[in-house]
């Protein structure tokens, strides 16, 4: 009804400003940039040529985004004209009258001052001023100095006048004059370099396709250069010299990728080269510049973790699929940034599901679907035109729940007709802009359907799915009709329901929910043993059904999809003791095809119950041992040591001289309850990196030898374990560690869980983390000034000063 909608747009609005498409008076053409660098003062000098055009009306003047410069010199054609800069905005006075399709070049030398940028940053971008310089008085042993950039949202203006809108396109040139030592990296190709007489360098390089102004990308500093190819095109890796050896394993699927994505989409990678850069305190995971991709630290992995898993694989993949869904064509305003993100982050499902199989995809898809449910954002559409600030839109909707929303449109669709819309979408939209009415009206060209339903509810609504499920069997007419209940909010959509039989057939049920209500009868020739709701799995939705332990038991042991296991173990998992069938059932999971089903049923597992445990332990032993996935075999590990049997040491002897680390954590800590010394004598060879990377097992041996001597160590890592597990014996040992820290006198240890407080109070603001590291630096204050700590003044400056920029 048009009052109910009248309403909704009235609370959605109530508060916040419509956020519209911003205005186009001139467009962005060419964007020639020479910058060098004031690494004393963390600034740019810069020179710019910008060309424009009116976009459709006359124009006298122009007005550039420039913020905190110092403007020195604005030209128009060689001459001097009259300027005015305020607000971060420069306004130039054209002194004529352009006409639609008229060119004109405005010059504009300036000084940069990224460190007085006042913007702020959002959730999943954490800073906001553009330029970034690290350690560049070369003051910090532990650091690389670097320069890069970040532009998302609207920050590339903190470092060069522009139109800092994602609905302009530009192509440009760039000429960066660097240290010769250091290594440069920019969108486009490297047309020249030039040795200057003062010890510097200057690189041209140049992107004559356009993109929009928040893609620029610029990096320098000393990296290592791994050279890869595909086709034609250079492939480059980035990577701090230690990592140069594992460059290839972190990022070598790459060119896979790139011919994976361009079958899939029908459209082939359409810029000219592709390249990927690891940099230091990077200010968000990482960023689809075009051509050159920035990644955080976290990339960078040694050899003993890409064994266990290469956990950057979906953001490289994410940041890859940008170059269709994002570069190529771009969200016209940021209330459409389901367009970019969407994509990028079903893009990872795509991959995972041609490269490792539905079962890893799947596994994929449940833990993004998780991370929306548990947001708290059920109330906000995927398009929003109403939000109090950009960065808000990058959120668990744009991305998690994006991404399960095309899952489901594939699945309407099915995949000749989604893939086709995409193709479709990309192609007539190439280099430029669009929104999500164009994305439907693509998918409705190829598919011939009506898709305003799909697009209002799921585009341009909130909320998901939410029902409950009965079932009314009748053994008389052999039938049982099946009941949905919706809560909240009524969805209408395709349900998949399969029957399976006591004989073992299964048939699927296709159909259509569109109520609050709905009910739907099925004959059987026998009792079914399960009805399996949402078969497909594909919806965005929580089902509430009551199913029995037989029906789970069952529903492990024939039904194929991913979830369909999981489920079903999770809902098993505590009748062990009293259900021989379920126990089992957990058993045969051991060697479930998908391998973290098999770490899922070995944390699961109850070796106390009391029917086969000899026979299970034995099982468990062997796939300690023989498990091809290291992670599986650093979960039976785990689960061996909580036996607290020397018999299984020499497992553990052999696990902590593993390439795996997973495998290496897991055998200390297991070592450790039967063999202190041997486990202790181990941890202490190794050296500090590797102490880093296996920081779970080595801080909780740390704890547990109550070793105060290394209070730095765990608090680099306390608060990850006081706050980012659920395992309540940990938060409960690691607390207690926090205690040792707060009551210390080790300025190095109070630096560093200030430090970590301030980072993830940062982070996870969102979250009002940041108002409970307030409290909790303020409860270590109090726990200072009762001490008799002789430099307790000293340390309580350092926790205030944690405080004042949580607070700021």
């Amino acid at each position: 009804m048009i009052v109910a909608l009248f309403v909704t747009v009235l609370s959605q609005a109530q508060g916040k400003k419509y956020q519209a498409e911003r205005e186009k008076i001139n467009d962005l053409i060419h964007t020639k940039l020479k910058v060098d660098f004031n690494f004393q003062k963390s600034q740019l000098n810069g020179e710019a040529w910008i060309t424009l055009t009116p976009h459709f009306y006359p124009i006298n003047k122009v007005t550039l985004d420039a913020k905190s410069f110092d403007i020195h010199q604005v030209k128009l054609e060689g001459s001097d004209v009259p300027y005015n800069y305020s607000d971060n905005e420069i306004t130039i006075e054209l002194g004529k009258t352009f006409k639609r399709n008229e060119e004109y070049t405005v010059y504009i030398k300036y000084t940069a001052k990224p460190e007085e940028v006042v913007q702020k940053g959002s959730v999943a971008i954490q800073d906001a001023k553009g330029l970034y310089f690290i350690d560049p008085l070369e003051t910090d042993p532990e650091k690389p100095t670097q320069i890069w950039t970040q532009g998302e949202t609207e920050s590339s203006s903190c470092w060069f006048p522009t139109i800092d809108s994602p609905n302009q396109k530009t192509s440009q040139e760039i000429y960066m004059t660097v240290p010769d030592k250091f290594v440069t990296l920019s969108n486009g190709n490297l047309i020249s370099q030039n040795k200057n007489t003062n010890g510097t360098r200057t690189d041209y390089w140049k992107m004559d396709e356009k993109h929009a102004p928040y893609l620029f990308f610029m990096g320098a500093g000393e990296f290592s250069v791994v050279n890869d190819s595909w086709k034609n095109l250079k492939v480059d890796y980035y990577v701090e010299p230690e990592y140069e050896y594992a460059a290839k394993d972190i990022f070598g699927l790459t060119p896979e990728m790139l011919t994976f994505f361009s079958n899939l989409t029908g459209v082939e990678y359409p810029w000219d080269k592709y390249s990927q850069i690891v940099v230091r305190d990077y200010v968000s995971g990482a960023m689809e510049n075009t051509t050159a991709v920035v990644h955080g630290e976290t990339a960078q992995q040694h050899k003993g973790q890409l064994i266990d898993n290469n956990e950057w694989e979906g953001t490289i993949a994410h940041e890859m699929f940008h170059h269709w869904f994002g570069d190529l064509v771009t969200t016209e305003s940021w209330a459409n940034l389901t367009v970019n993100e969407s994509f990028a982050t079903y893009s990872v499902y795509l991959w995972y599901e041609y490269k490792y199989g539905k079962d890893k995809a799947d596994a994929h898809m449940d833990e993004d679907v998780q991370v929306y449910l548990q947001s708290g954002s059920e109330d906000k559409d995927l398009v929003r035109f109403y939000y109090e600030d950009k960065e808000h839109m990058f959120d668990p909707v744009s991305y998690h729940k994006g991404n399960a929303i095309l899952h489901m449109l594939r699945d309407y669709l099915g995949d000749e007709a989604f893939f086709e819309g995409m193709k479709s979408y990309l192609t007539k939209h190439k280099f430029g802009t669009a929104e999500a009415h164009d994305l439907r009206l693509a998918f409705e060209k190829i598919s011939g359907k009506d898709l305003n339903w799909f697009f209002n509810q799921w585009y341009f609504g909130s909320g998901h799915i939410d029902m409950n499920v009965t079932y009314d069997f009748n053994t008389i007419s052999r039938n049982v009709t099946v009941n949905i209940n919706q809560i909240g909010k009524t969805f209408k959509f395709p349900l998949s329901i399969d029957i399976y039989e006591g004989n073992g057939v299964v048939r699927r049920e296709n159909v259509w929910v569109d109520g609050k209500e709905s009910s739907f009868t099925f004959n059987f020739n026998k009792l079914p043993k399960l009805i399996n709701i949402d078969a497909k799995r594909v919806l965005l939705a929580e089902i509430n059904d009551k199913k029995t332990t037989q029906n789970y038991i069952y529903q492990y042991n024939n039904a194929p999809k991913y979830l369909d296991r999981k489920i079903a173990i999770e809902n098993i998992a505590d009748k062990q003791q009293t259900n021989k069938d379920a126990y089992n059932t957990i058993l045969k999971a051991l060697n479930d095809p998908y391998y973290e089903l098999r770490i899922l049923a070995l944390e699961n597992i109850d070796l106390f119950q009391k029917y086969n445990k000899k026979d299970a332990i034995s099982k468990i032993a062997k796939i300690a041992s023989n498990d091809p996935k290291t992670l599986v075999r650093a979960a039976a590990i785990k689960v061996l040591g909580k036996l607290i049997d020397p018999i299984y040491k020499p497992i553990f002897e052999r696990g902590v001289d593993n390439e795996s680390y997973a495998i290496i954590g897991a055998s200390l800590v297991s070592l450790y309850q039967i063999d202190k010394q041997g486990a202790l004598a181990k941890v202490n060879s190794l050296n500090n990196k590797v102490k880093e990377n296996l920081s779970d097992a080595v801080v909780n041996i740390y704890i547990s030898e109550k070793d105060k001597s290394n209070l730095p160590f765990i608090a680099n890592h306390v608060l990850k374990g006081m706050f980012l597990t659920q395992d309540k014996r940990t938060q409960s040992m690691y607390g207690e560690a926090f205690k040792w820290i707060a009551q210390s006198d080790n300025k190095e240890a109070i630096e560093n869980v200030t430090n970590s407080f301030v980072k993830l109070g940062t982070q996870y603001k969102k979250y009002n983390f940041d108002k409970m590291a307030v409290n909790m630096l303020n409860q270590m204050v109090s726990f200072q000034q009762n001490s008799t700590n002789t430099n307790k003044k000293e340390l309580i400056v350092i926790l205030k000063t944690g405080m004042a920029n949580l607070i700021e």
